[in-house]
């Protein structure tokens, strides 16, 4: 069986429990080294994310406003935020172990390793949501993830745009969650800090995993680290090199970000 026909037969599956059966089966023959390789095989155009069937998606200006996360319905709302960036971070590892060809065989076992460590994030959230009577599609999500996906079909930008960006800025995120979680603490959000600790620690991983393909690249083109992603994030997400980013320094630095680029995007004079 060829590697890139089954994985674009898994990342279009749209449903959540077949799509994860699906990968499941995929990954076990992959570690197997039951597959070949069709480098000629040309990835889907990107015109619609895998969730689009059973989602609402809305623009995210047009989302609840929910931000007290004390009643059930907020908790329902905050788990199920996270539980769709989990999902859409399911289908941005899919795609990038089928969309790039011709890649050492470890940078598909990268993504792959990101894609089942989303689906686990994914299943524990999907079981905490259930605790309090919710389900994946009680709210209206966006696709702003997957438009990221859309504007980044070129190697260097995705692996600058997406792990070293999108998935970074998760980085300095979910410590903030916790923080609120911790200063109301109850039953439920103990449970929900656990599982948002797992997801922060294997984060800095998959950061972190973008950062050496990133690197590889920026190598083999001869370009500078630093400059290049700043360039490219600037131009993918306008306005972003300018604004101060509150960063989570210690975690960023174990994902391979350099102090110069920590002082820009922080507007500090030191990366502490």
């Amino acid at each position: 069986m060829d590697y890139f026909i089954m994985l674009e037969e898994v990342l279009l599956t749209n449903k959540p429990k077949d799509k994860i059966n699906k990968f499941n089966s995929f990954y076990k023959m992959f570690l197997n080294n039951e597959l070949t390789f069709n480098n000629n095989h040309k990835a889907y155009d990107l015109i619609e994310p895998s969730y689009a069937t059973f989602l609402d998606i809305v623009k995210p200006m047009e989302l609840p406003k929910i931000k007290n996360f004390n009643t059930i319905e907020g908790k329902k709302y905050l788990v199920h935020t996270i539980l769709h960036i989990e999902y859409s971070a399911i289908d941005l590892a899919l795609d990038a172990a089928l969309r790039f060809k011709n890649m050492p065989i470890e940078y598909y076992k990268d993504w792959l390793e990101v894609a089942d460590d989303e689906i686990r994030h994914f299943l524990m959230l999907e079981k905490l949501l259930a605790e309090i009577g919710g389900e994946y599609g009680d709210f209206a999500v966006h696709k702003n993830l997957f438009e990221a996906m859309q504007d980044t079909p070129d190697f260097l930008r995705r692996m600058a745009a997406v792990p070293r960006f999108l998935e970074a800025n998760g980085l300095d995120q979910n410590p903030k969650i916790m923080l609120k979680l911790n200063s109301n603490m109850d039953a439920f959000n103990s449970k929900l800090l656990d599982v948002l600790a797992v997801i922060l620690e294997e984060e800095v991983d998959h950061v972190l995993k973008g950062d050496r393909w990133y690197k590889y690249e920026c190598d083999r083109l001869n370009l500078d680290y630093d400059s290049t992603y700043l360039e490219i994030i600037e131009d993918v997400f306008p306005g972003s090199t300018k604004r101060k980013m509150d960063l989570n320094f210690e975690a960023r630095k174990k994902a391979g970000f350099s102090c110069d680029v920590l002082k820009v995007l922080s507007k500090k004079e030191d990366c502490k």
